[in-house]
């Protein structure tokens, strides 16, 4: 496997952002590492609960209280201040920022943007649409309220969005779901962001519109050369939008590789459950689709050693239980896995070890 972190946009490794709460310590992300490369889609899939969400959060520093990196790294190289020559770029650990400092304000909109889950919860109901492009250009741009409207519309027309210049002065309880979405995007892209963040920008979208946003998307990354973090858990769009894949369960990676290997060639029996679970075309009418047993476990109540071992049909007893699987190269391929049907267990004791001291801490 080759090493691209040095020459990535983005490396997170071994990140840790957990929810100290009163009935426990809720490790929402409990060891994700990936790069995005810059002009590349990176998707970010699992079920509902697994921690995407929280990852692209904690990138930006968004979190709700009462949450906290822990630990690991967030490293940005996509950062420009008046320090740098024309072109130069600085590396920086968010990570290691306050959420509230002016680095992390520059970063926030400008360099890294993020599209939400959903935008009619997102966008204020007492301001238009118009107000809150504006509101966001001019925070990181020095442009009059004037300048600032035009480029508003300039960014809705851009977007796809009929009559911009009426749409400005609406809110967004009068737009479609479609149009909120685009509106959404609108905003995200109004200072030419180096990565987008994109949660969820397809949900509750009927198919047609799903795909003209997904095309909307594809279209200002061929333009603007930007890098775009995909989180979503519907595989058919991964398999549309993403070169590389990270595949998440209860806070954890268990799988990454590029997107034709994954689907191709699934490493990880989590991984193969995801794709057998898709509708397929040749599939009869009467056929039950296939589903990962069990649920989810909860947050207080994790398996000992591997969290998958529960509802995996390839469980190794003694291994599994006993030792923490660790998210490693597989051999002969670009994928990386943390199972025990492709690593040894005694290699990845040690590693097992010393987090399991860490969470007792």
């Amino acid at each position: 496997m080759v090493d691209t972190s040095q020459n990535a946009l983005l490396s997170v490794k071994d990140l840790k952002t957990y929810f100290p709460t009163d009935e426990g310590l809720i490790k929402a992300v409990d060891g994700v590492s990936f790069d995005i490369e810059q002009g590349k889609t990176l998707g970010v899939v699992g079920e509902s609960g697994c921690g995407k969400s929280t990852v692209g959060r904690s990138i930006l520093q968004i979190l709700d209280m009462p949450g906290r990196i822990e630990d690991g790294e967030i490293v940005w190289r996509g950062h420009e201040n008046g320090d740098t020559q024309e072109g130069d770029t600085q590396e920086i650990d968010i990570a290691r920022q306050s959420p509230n400092s002016r680095l992390m304000r520059t970063i926030r909109g400008l360099e890294i943007a993020l599209v939400f889950q959903e935008p009619m919860t997102s966008f204020s109901p007492v301001h238009t649409i118009g107000n809150q492009l504006i509101e966001a250009i001019r925070l990181h741009q020095d442009l009059s309220k004037k300048d600032a409207r035009d480029k508003a519309r300039e960014l809705l027309d851009r977007v796809g969005i009929p009559n911009p210049a009426q749409r400005l002065d609406e809110y967004s309880f009068q737009l479609s779901g479609g149009l909120r979405q685009r509106a959404m995007i609108a905003m995200a892209l109004s200072c030419d962001p180096k990565l987008l963040i994109a949660d969820e920008p397809t949900t509750a979208l009927d198919v047609t519109t799903q795909a003209q946003i997904l095309d909307l998307m594809r279209d200002m990354q061929q333009q603007n050369g930007m890098a775009i973090m995909l989180i979503t858990h519907n595989l058919g769009v991964i398999a549309e939008m993403a070169d590389y894949v990270v595949v998440m369960y209860l806070g954890k990676g268990v799988e990454t590789g590029p997107v034709d290997d994954l689907f191709h060639s699934p490493q990880h029996p989590y991984t193969k459950g995801l794709l057998r679970s898709i509708p397929s075309i040749y599939s009869k009418g009467v056929e039950r689709l296939p589903s990962i047993p069990g649920n989810i476990p909860h947050p207080f109540n994790r398996p000992s050693g591997c969290t998958f071992r529960p509802r995996c049909p390839s469980v190794i007893d003694g291994v599994c239980d006993a030792h923490i699987p660790v998210l490693l190269p597989i051999e002969n391929t670009d994928q990386s896995a943390a199972c025990f049907l492709h690593h040894d267990p005694q290699k990845e004791a040690v590693g097992a070890v010393q987090e399991e001291v860490t969470n007792g801490d």
